[in-house]
């Protein structure tokens, strides 16, 4: 029992003001028992019948899998992720138990793994943070501190320095304005400026203003303000961080821009590099794909397609193989023709 509380934890709502463009919307015709019942025997086959288990996780949202595994554990009176860990193994593995979190408990745990014993993942941990909105990083927080009695903040802190840890840590911090529907061009003017007057106008550059403006104002103000940059600096923003910054603080810096663009592309994008050359870093793959099928996918489908003249789907087909692509494929819906 323990494991199912600690895993499903409280059902969270997605408290998200953008709007959404799931994969994996609520099931109709929705019975947990029927579905508990075709898990259990999935599981029992010689074998394991691992194709009913992709059928039936990757076609439920989080609620509804939370509900089987109620149902599933009331029937075979054993925990249903802890059968399945017994039963699963390598990619497919990591996939269910992924989906088997919701999306703010799968955030948080990527996050964890990312900095949880020697070394950290920047790369995990650069993506999460820069690209989650700020309703999602508050529930991730709340998460975060639920599962591993531990806060956040102090986690980054310790794991990361300089102007990469501040940057992380402002955003953690969740003190990012509300869209507006007032637009304030003196203020558009005066950030515009600022980010000009901080980097590309000075020897040296003056992270904290960019951090301050960039972690602290709403979205659809960055993008007029990016916009207004033009006319202050000879480069884009984007071009602006990489001549002004390195490493780990220009990747963050390039994250966040391209998401405030188009948040969207940035994981289209990211998806693309990893499925490059032979195979797929099936990590980043995972990572985008669980995280982002009850959010936006369909969203990052069709960017990837306009991008790429290849729909996500082949890409896919052609870089993964077995069970695990045929989750893939199957959290990723159906080809948009």
């Amino acid at each position: 029992m323990a494991l199912v509380s600690e895993f499903l934890g409280q059902l969270s709502l997605n408290v998200a003001h953008e709007p959404l463009y799931p994969t994996v919307v609520p099931a109709r015709d929705f019975d947990p028992d029927r579905d508990a019942t075709r898990i259990e025997t999935a599981i029992k086959t010689k074998g394991v019948d691992e194709q009913t288990i992709i059928d039936v996780l990757t076609k439920r949202t989080y609620s509804q899998r939370r509900e089987i595994a109620f149902a599933y554990e009331k029937r075979a009176k054993k925990d249903m992720i802890t059968a399945l860990k017994a039963a699963l193994s390598g990619s497919l593995e990591t996939v269910i138990l992924g989906l088997m979190k919701s999306t703010s408990q799968y955030d948080a745990s990527e996050i964890r793994g990312s900095i949880k014993g020697l070394g950290t993942d920047e790369e995990t941990l650069i993506e999460i943070l820069c690209s989650r909105s700020n309703d999602e990083l508050v529930e991730i927080k709340k998460v975060y501190s639920d599962l591993f009695k531990k806060d956040l903040a102090k986690d980054v802190a310790g794991d990361t320095s300089g102007n990469f840890a501040k940057l992380l840590l402002a955003l953690v911090d969740t003190k990012r304005d509300e869209p507006s529907a007032i637009v304030d061009y003196e203020k558009i003017d005066a950030d515009a400026r600022a980010l000009y007057d901080a980097g590309v106008k000075i020897k040296g550059t003056d992270v904290n203003t960019w951090i301050s403006i960039m972690s602290q104002r709403s979205v659809p103000h960055l993008r007029k303000v990016f916009d207004k940059y033009k006319s202050y600096s000879p480069y884009d923003m984007q071009e602006s961080i990489v001549k002004e910054v390195k490493g780990d603080l220009q990747k963050s810096f390039l994250v966040l821009v391209q998401c405030f663009e188009n948040k969207q592309l940035y994981f289209a994008n990211k998806l693309n590099e990893a499925m490059k050359g032979k195979g797929a870093k099936e990590k980043i793959v995972t990572r985008i794909i669980v995280s982002r099928c009850e959010v936006d996918l369909k969203k990052i489908c069709s960017e990837y397609k306009d991008t790429f003249g290849q729909s996500l789907q082949q890409a896919i087909t052609e870089h993964t193989k077995g069970d695990y692509q045929k989750a893939m494929l199957s959290l990723c819906g159906p080809d948009q023709q």
